[in-house]
């Protein structure tokens, strides 16, 4: 490698630390005071950087999140890959899920919490929050459909009825200290099992509704 070509990977490895850095303070930021109250002049405190030296890796707070959220789906790519060649895919699948759900911080959940209500108020997280969204919702429909033991087996409606178990178990984590994620880990893996096995309880249907 010539020395031109070792400068230059320098500091690329030097950018790429400073802005792991700042993501690193701003989550601190974000978790203590909220996403709201939190400015750049607070972010560049945390990370003791001036201002100006943040605005050179982001030039908001809303490029901030999208930061954050791009890490946790590198992050979340990688666990996936190694897992993969670890074992098969519903090990996979049940492997990620309960990893996840068992090592997120309270802090990480609070700040998930916080960028949700967020989302409400701004368009461009709103927007963020819902790719995301639509990310994992298609990867577990994708994954569903791949490992399901039976044909009766509706990969779209199994997602929807263990979604807002996923969302609960984070709100349960952001609002309780001593949460244990035991049971409902469980209680997930057991609907999923029973959806993969066509065996999801349906919806009550009033018969003389119709719905």
């Amino acid at each position: 490698m010539s020395a031109a070509a070792g400068a230059v990977l320098d500091t690329r490895n030097g950018q790429a630390a400073r802005r792991e850095h700042i993501l690193d303070a701003a989550e601190a930021c974000f978790v203590r005071n909220g996403f709201h109250r939190t400015t750049m002049q607070d972010l560049a405190r945390e990370a003791s950087m001036s201002p100006g030296n943040i605005y050179r890796y982001f030039d908001s707070k809303e490029a901030v999140v999208l930061g954050l959220a791009e890490r946790d789906r590198e992050r979340g790519a990688v666990l996936v890959e190694a897992m993969e060649r670890a074992g098969d895919k519903r090990a996979v699948l049940m492997g990620v899920l309960a990893r996840f759900f068992f090592e997120i911080t309270r802090e990480a959940a609070i700040l998930r919490l916080d960028v949700w209500a967020e989302a409400s108020r701004n368009p461009a997280i709103g927007a963020m929050v819902e790719r995301g969204d639509e990310e994992g919702r298609t990867w577990l429909i994708a994954m569903f459909d791949t490992i399901k033991t039976s044909p009766e087996c509706d990969p779209a409606a199994l997602f929807d009825a263990v979604a807002p178990l996923m969302k609960g178990i984070i709100v349960s984590r952001a609002l309780a200290p001593d949460y244990d994620a035991g049971p409902a880990v469980a209680q997930l893996q057991a609907m999923i099992d029973a959806g993969l096995a066509g065996a999801l309880p349906l919806p009550h249907l009033d018969l003389e509704t119709g719905r």
